[in-house]
C-alpha cells in the first residue's frame, strides 16, 4: 500500500537495481520527497506510537541505560562504535547533542527491544571499569604488541600499491587496511614484502609505496558509489571504489570529527 501510494505521487519514480532504491528526477524532488516522507510518518504514527506504548507495558525493557519519557525512549551509554550502529538501524532512532542520548520513539518500540541484547551487551564492554580490565589483561601479552605494531603502521599513512593498477590520487578510494583514504602521493620506492606481511600481506616486491590521508566529508559526500561489492581482485590488490554502505559509515565517522574540531576552535586553547 505504501509503495502504490508512493508510485501514485509520484508517477515518474524509477527503482534502480544497482541502488536497491527508488529515484525521482526534478530539482524538487528532494523536496517533494521529505514531504511525502513526513505524511506517510503522519499516517501511522498515532497507531505505531499506541501500539509501541502497549509493547513495553506488556514487556518492559529494564536498564539502567534505558529511560522513558513523554514521547519514547532515552538511551545514554558509554560510547560503543556496536550501539551507535544497532540505535542508527532503529527507524527513527535520533542523536541529541545537546543532552547527549539517544531517542528512540514508541514507535520504533520493537526494533530497540529486538536490539537491546546487542546494545546492553555492548553498553556494559565500554564501561570504563570493564575496559579497564582489559587493558589489564591484554598488558605484556602478543595481543597488546599487535596493536602497538599496527598503530604504529597506521602513523606512517602509507599503502602499498601495485605498480601495474595505482589508485587514483586526490579521490577517495576504499582499502583493506585504513577504510577510506585519499591517495596524496605515490613515491615509488618499493615495498619490502617480508617487512609489511604482517599488515599488508598481499602486498609483493611489485608494490610500491602511496601515501594517504583521511578523507574530508565533503570529499565524501561528493564521491559516487561502485555499483557493486569489491571483487576478489580488488581486494588483493588493496583498494577499490567505495560502496554506499561503506560511504555512509565514512561520511558519519567524518562528520563527528569535523563536529569535534569546530567545538575545540569554538572553545579556543586553555589559558
Amino acid at each position: 500500500m505504501t509503495v502504490a501510494r508512493f508510485r501514485e505521487t509520484f508517477p515518474n519514480a524509477r527503482w534502480s537495481d544497482s541502488l536497491q532504491a527508488w529515484t525521482v528526477p526534478g530539482k524538487t524532488a528532494r523536496k517533494r520527497i521529505d514531504r511525502w516522507l513526513a505524511s506517510e510518518a503522519d499516517r501511522r504514527a498515532p497507531y505505531e506510537e499506541e501500539r509501541g506504548r502497549d509493547a513495553y507495558q506488556f514487556e518492559p525493557i529494564l536498564s539502567p541505560y534505558l529511560q522513558v519519557y513523554d514521547r519514547g525512549f532515552r538511551i545514554k551509554t558509554p560510547f560503543s562504535r556496536t550501539v551507535v550502529d544497532e540505535l542508527r538501524q532503529i527507524a527513527f532512532a535520533r542523536w541529541d547533542g545537546d543532552d547527549k542520548v539517544w531517542e528512540v520513539p514508541y514507535a520504533s518500540y520493537d526494533d530497540l527491544q529486538q536490539r537491546w541484547e546487542a546494545i546492553e551487551e555492548a553498553a556494559k564492554r565500554a564501561e570504563p571499569e570493564e575496559r579497564r580490565k582489559r587493558a589489564e589483561a591484554r598488558k605484556g601479552t602478543e595481543e597488546e604488541a599487535k596493536t602497538k605494531r599496527r598503530l604504529s603502521e597506521r602513523r606512517k599513512k602509507r599503502l602499498p600499491v601495485p605498480s601495474d593498477d595505482l589508485p587514483p590520487l586526490a579521490r577517495p578510494v576504499a582499502t583493506v587496511a585504513f577504510g577510506i583514504v585519499v591517495i596524496t602521493e605515490i613515491t615509488g620506492e618499493l615495498v619490502d614484502p617480508e617487512e609489511v606481511a604482517e599488515h599488508h600481506p598481499d602486498a609483493d616486491d611489485e608494490y610500491v609505496w602511496a601515501g594517504w590521508r583521511a578523507a574530508t566529508l565533503e570529499e565524501l559526500v561528493h564521491t559516487w558509489p561502485a555499483r557493486a561489492e569489491p571483487g576478489g581482485y580488488e581486494r588483493v590488490r588493496g583498494w577499490w571504489q567505495p560502496t554506499l554502505e561503506e560511504l555512509r559509515v565514512a561520511r558519519s565517522s567524518a562528520k563527528s570529527r569535523e563536529r569535534r574540531r569546530t567545538n575545540r576552535d569554538a572553545v579556543g586553547p586553555s589559558p
